[in-house]
């Protein structure tokens, strides 16, 4: 076991594992982690090479590298980032859950709803943290798109010569629009429509549409656009506020002005990584619990997308 004197004080170490290496962590997260103080991390995969190669990146300590789930478990770790396969997310938050260990893990819970459902009821059986990583909840143009009326909300999120399989096409990726649609939608949901074009069991693209009492919010995605990019636009009183690819903020009132990402502010704050990162890890230093009951709501809405597309 890996030890912290004095874990219990005011300047201890936090012990917090980061589960799975592959690109999400190490574009996203590792960076984000390794360059915060009061944090005693913990690298774990089972590729012993590349646990080599990345743990010398971040200078983590030989003891602090594990290639099996029980053993960093041992080690004492209070959190835990789960960055793992998706195929790979029930069985390992199950065995952090029910070990005490506080969990982040990337969207989706599962490909299907009973394996998401039966990981929240056991974060909330166990009263341990369970955080889906819908980062762009944190992102601050999508913050500042709640400042102004959205009577409209259009959000695309469109690819280049990606058709896919309706469940991990939804899940894998539609699930951000679907998130961030409910995220600003000014109130409750009472309307959902979906419309796709499957061509040899492919999706092409999508349209959702979601409405309630004096709001429509459109979710449309295009896996053969012929350009990679993601657009929210939300209007109402005569005015629109547009952000482009999470980064160039525009208002329309008259003339447009235009609001870039400063040069300074890095890809993970404007991403919401960052503020993601941060703030669970606030919640676990106070004890704080948090709850993925609302991201269970919107695998539920992608349970049902997936449905109506027919699988």
């Amino acid at each position: 076991m890996i030890t912290n004197p004095g874990t219990d004080g005011p300047d201890a170490l936090l012990p917090v594992g980061v589960i799975g290496l592959g690109d999400i962590a190490q574009k996203a997260y590792l960076p984000v982690v390794t360059a915060l103080p009061g944090l005693d991390l913990r690298l774990m995969t089972r590729d012993r090479a590349k646990l080599g190669r990345i743990g010398d990146r971040h200078r983590i300590p030989a003891a602090a590298r594990f290639t099996e789930l029980g053993a960093l478990i041992d080690s004492g770790v209070r959190a835990a980032f789960v960055h793992a396969a998706t195929e790979q997310h029930v069985p390992i938050v199950e065995q952090l859950l029910t070990a005490g260990v506080d969990v982040y893990v990337d969207k989706p819970l599962d490909y299907t709803l009973a394996g998401a459902r039966r990981l929240v009821e056991l974060a909330e059986g166990t009263g341990r943290s369970l955080e889906v990583g819908f980062n762009r909840r944190h992102a601050p143009g999508y913050q500042q798109a709640q400042e102004r009326p959205r009577d409209l909300i259009v959000l695309q999120k469109n690819r280049e010569g990606l058709p896919e399989q309706a469940r991990t096409l939804v899940f894998d990726d539609f699930i951000h629009v679907v998130d961030t649609l409910r995220f600003l939608a000014p109130g409750e949901i009472s309307h959902v429509d979906v419309r796709a074009r499957t061509r040899d069991g492919l999706v092409e693209h999508l349209v959702l549409t979601l409405g309630g009492e004096g709001f429509t919010a459109l979710g449309i995605m295009n896996r053969v656009s012929g350009a990679t990019e993601e657009v929210l636009q939300v209007s109402g009183a005569d005015a629109k506020r547009e952000v482009h690819n999470l980064a160039e903020v525009i208002d329309h009132r008259g003339q447009p002005t235009v609001r870039r990402r400063g040069d300074w502010v890095s890809v993970a704050r404007q991403r919401g990584i960052e503020q993601c990162v941060t703030g669970f890890l606030d919640a676990v230093r106070a004890g704080r619990t948090v709850s993925a009951r609302d991201a269970l709501a919107t695998h539920e809405l992608c349970e049902e997308i997936v449905r109506r597309i027919g699988e």
